[in-house]
């Protein structure tokens, strides 16, 4: 969750350090740090909370050298104060972490008996302890960075900074990702490619359980058994504009507005030109072999992979099991030879989803991913990596990478229609060609964000807020739900429809708004009958559908927002925009911040 970086460079550190750490202030703004080397002397400046408070403090008291490391942080151990914020230092050792330590109580127990005392709370102050024990005992940096390393176990991404050593960053990968970047007589470590994107394009990244010995001219990369591994520079291409906001206020604003382009360009990557057939990469698969997908996820992420669930039984008739990753592999799921597993990431390196798909290896037929980072660890142990192409995402609540993520499951469940027989050429012809026209449709979506800012400014005054969904629009309101709690802080809750009166309903009264999210499709007067058992207990109903749905719903509903007509097959996409645009106006009138909500991160690199 955390972000770090080191530089090896040929100038001051201290803003490019600052600089890549803005770029990844989306893993976490509990505080920040910095140090560096300046006179072969380490030296330090850590600030609590957002990145602009260490900014402050550098331009009072700045920290030159041209050799340093870097963290933001979101807090796992420990409390996030200063005295917890990285880098945390021993002696002549600095390190930045992002991870759990799993064993750092017994390596505290083993300090604890050499007469070495603590200073914080965190798991990672073990690591510099331990590193700069070794140090006392004679080790060089590499040797007693070697030494801890071996030591330790849980998940990490580490980078050591030594006293006396200006041209030396040493780093290691263990579940949680980990690059490195190739200058010009310089180097450079990130949690991502984002980070390093402004100082080069040339990127290696270390598999799990490698360690790395960097100066300014070379690397050497040791994997877990202690050999030299030859990992692939890679040359990766970012736009770094997407990091911009570019004119909007929040990068949650920004990336709803990019929708309809973003999807253009995943529709244009897996239909061909003429908008006649589905291409996926090699090797594709052999869809008449498969007995049943097992499709596993977090967050918003799994809520994609319930709507697919819809697609893949209703047109393809293949069942799907959809699992929250968290809980996946601790059932201990068995596994038929013909299930393929299917995994959703935005990020690609998800813990949890990382885990569950290594519990899957050799066990299902195939692997699957649909991820936004085509050089992920998902992606990468994957035997079919699909990516969504939404590009950067900053923002905490996905946004578009939903959107990008439903279009690119879409296009897998046609596919698999077509290659079960399950519909004809014709059939696939109109559904592809609903699709390519999809991005003209967000974009009419769109245009109903006056009407949802003006309708928040009522929501935001609510204490609670119910969604309701039937059929593929369930896992909607479930989005929509999450969505509107995590950046606006007002607990909402979804639930199917028809689920209302076992239980749900007895929380409805003229001050939870009820928001049903319902085109004019075959469960529609279902969900009508719902709604009006909403409303004669007082309720206020927030309707979300088309022209069709809006004049057949009838009296009594407090307000309706119009969406145009679509196949009912598509709508999941379509109506991801309005539930975004009404949980960002809902946080807007409430004051919170959008794209940095209070405990969360962006990249969830723990379990």
């Amino acid at each position: 969750m955390c972000g770090i970086v080191g530089v090896l460079g040929n100038h001051e550190a201290a803003p490019i350090l600052v600089e890549a750490l803005k770029r990844l202030e989306y893993r976490g703004y509990d505080s920040a740090g910095i140090a560096t080397i300046n006179d072969l002397r380490l030296d330090r400046r850590r600030a609590v909370g957002k990145l602009v408070n260490l900014s402050d403090m550098l331009v009072h008291d700045p920290l030159p050298g041209k050799s340093g490391i870097g963290h933001t942080r979101w807090a796992t151990h420990g409390a996030p104060n200063a005295g917890n914020a990285h880098p945390h230092r021993a002696g002549g050792v600095a390190v930045v972490h992002n991870g759990i330590i799993e064993n750092f109580r017994e390596l505290r127990e083993f300090l604890a008996t050499k007469d070495v005392g603590f200073e914080t709370d965190t798991d990672t102050e073990t690591i510099a302890l331990l590193a700069n024990y070794y140090r006392d005992q004679g080790l060089s940096p590499r040797d007693a960075a070697e030494q801890t390393i071996a030591r330790l176990e849980g998940a990490y991404a580490l980078c050591f900074l030594f006293d006396g050593h200006d041209d030396l960053l040493i780093a290691a990968r263990k579940g949680s990702p980990l690059a490195i970047g190739h200058g010009e007589g310089e180097m450079f470590v990130g949690s991502d490619a984002i980070a390093l994107a402004p100082m080069t394009n040339q990127i290696t990244y270390l598999e799990e359980g490698d360690w790395a010995i960097i100066s300014r001219n070379d690397v050497e990369i040791r994997d877990k058994e202690g050999n030299i591994a030859n990992r692939a520079m890679k040359i990766i291409r970012i736009d770094t504009a997407r990091v911009d906001k570019a004119g909007y206020k929040h990068f949650m604003a920004k990336e709803i507005a990019e929708q309809p382009t973003v999807l253009q360009g995943a529709l244009a990557h897996y239909i061909n030109h003429d908008g006649t057939a589905i291409t996926l990469p090699e090797p594709g698969l052999d869809f008449a072999k498969i007995e049943r997908f097992s499709m596993v996820a977090c967050g918003t992420a799994f809520y994609a992979c319930l709507v697919a669930k819809y697609w893949f039984e209703q047109l393809a008739g293949i069942p799907v099991e959809v699992d929250v990753a968290s809980e996946f592999r601790y059932r201990e799921p068995p596994v038929t030879p013909g299930t393929v597993a299917l995994f959703v990431s935005q990020s690609g390196e998800t813990a949890d989803t990382l885990a569950a798909l290594r519990y899957m290896e050799g066990k299902a037929a195939k692997i699957v991913s649909v991820v936004n980072v085509p050089e992920s660890s998902i992606a990468r142990e994957s035997d079919l990596p699909l990516p969504i192409l939404a590009g950067t995402e900053i923002g905490v609540a996905s946004t578009k990478a939903f959107t990008c993520q439903l279009t690119t499951l879409a296009i897998l469940a046609l596919q698999a229609a077509q290659a079960r027989g399950r519909i004809t050429d014709a059939e696939l012809a109109d559904k592809l060609a609903n699709l390519r026209a999809l991005p003209g449709v967000l974009n009419l979506a769109l245009a109903v964000e006056s009407k949802a800012s003006e309708l928040s400014r009522k929501l935001a005054e609510a204490r609670d807020i119910l969604f309701l969904g039937r059929g593929a629009m369930y896992p909607l309101a479930l989005e929509g739900a999450l969505k509107l709690k995590e950046i606006s802080y007002i607990h909402a809750e979804a639930y199917a429809s028809g689920e209302l009166k076992h239980g749900p309903i007895a929380l409805v009264d003229k001050h939870v708004p009820v928001i049903v999210m319902a085109p004019r499709d075959a469960l529609f007067d279902k969900t009508v009958s719902n709604m009006q058992e909403v409303m004669a207990r007082g309720g206020k109903v927030l309707l979300i559908t088309d022209q069709k749905g809006a004049a057949e719903a009838g009296d009594g509903v407090w307000n309706t927002i119009l969406m145009p007509e679509i196949d009912p097959f598509l709508a999941p996409i379509l109506y991801a925009v309005p539930a975004q645009l009404l949980a960002y106006h809902t946080a807007i009138a409430k004051g919170t911040d959008v794209d940095q909500p209070r405990n969360l991160a962006k990249s969830v690199t723990v379990e």
